[in-house]
């Protein structure tokens, strides 16, 4: 079995911590270097639940896409949730480990797994890594609906293979559209507009978009907005880096065991469709 410090080593040849924004706070958040890891677990949020479901299975490594302390602390003390999830980690010996925006601009990246369960075929960066020669690196995706599809289809299409979630996916956009290109962005996308604007594509698909955002992108022209929420976004990276991880195990014959947490850790509980009222 692989030390802790190796498949750290592997984890970062594929999401290096250098590639992440200036602001973000990605890398090992607690672990023994020297721990033997043999089972890892993948989910989007470093939550309790999560954590919780990390000891129930054995894992020795948790990697989450969203860090845990973003801005820094000086306190892991278990009366706060991010104290006792810390010490519930160590307590039973698992390393945290976080991949953000270092995995945003992976390739293949965060939105290169959500175009995957979409069945888009990538066709480049929304917005291209410029350190990188190929042209493939870089955060969103740029992509092809083969065959086309009406909005209406394509959004019962995400709302059927993203993890179903109280929120579902919202549409802004005429459904009989027919939708050819779609540009898509795993988490809150609403900065990139502009750029969205520049590729010319027909359909946008990310998370948290806000009313002024979006209101003005519709303004702007016939763009099409799909916004599912952003822990669903997301979700479909966990199974694509658990595969990567596999890939490496296989190759060094590390023997490791990967899972993919199925825990819903999106916060929003519930959802009331509204009954329409027409007043004369």
């Amino acid at each position: 079995m692989p030390a802790l410090s190796e498949v750290i080593a592997a984890l970062e040849a594929l999401w290096p911590p250098e590639r992440a924004e200036q602001w973000d706070a990605v890398g090992t958040v607690c672990g023994d270097p020297d721990a033997t890891v043999g089972r890892v677990l993948f989910a989007v949020d470093p939550v309790q639940e999560v954590v919780d479901e990390a000891v129930r299975l054995g894992a020795d490594l948790l990697v989450t896409h969203h860090p845990l302390y973003l801005r820094g602390t000086t306190t892991v003390a278990a009366s706060t949730f991010k104290g006792r999830a810390v010490h519930t980690l160590i307590k039973h010996d698992i390393a945290l480990h976080v991949a953000h925006t270092n995995a945003d601009r992976a390739d293949p990246g965060v939105s290169d797994a959500l175009a995957g369960a979409l069945d888009l075929r990538v066709t480049g960066p929304l917005v291209p890594d410029p350190t990188d020669p190929e042209g493939r690196r870089g955060l969103g995706r740029i992509c092809a609906l083969d065959p086309p599809l009406t909005l209406g289809e394509f959004a019962e299409r995400a709302a059927k293979r993203l993890p179903a979630t109280a929120q579902g996916i919202r549409v802004a956009g005429d459904p009989e559209r027919t939708i050819r290109t779609v540009a898509v962005c795993g988490g809150s996308g609403d900065s990139l507009f502009d750029e969205v604007r520049a590729a010319g594509v027909d359909a946008y698909v990310t998370a948290d978009l806000r009313h002024h955002p979006a209101s003005e992108a519709r303004e702007h022209g016939p763009l099409a907005l799909v916004d599912a929420a952003h822990w669903a976004t997301e979700w479909p990276w966990t199974e694509q880096a658990a595969a990567q991880l596999d890939e490496i195990s296989d190759r060094h014959g590390w023997g490791l065991r990967t899972h993919v947490s199925r825990t819903v850790t999106d916060p929003w509980t519930a959802h009331a469709a509204s009954t329409t009222h027409h007043h004369s």
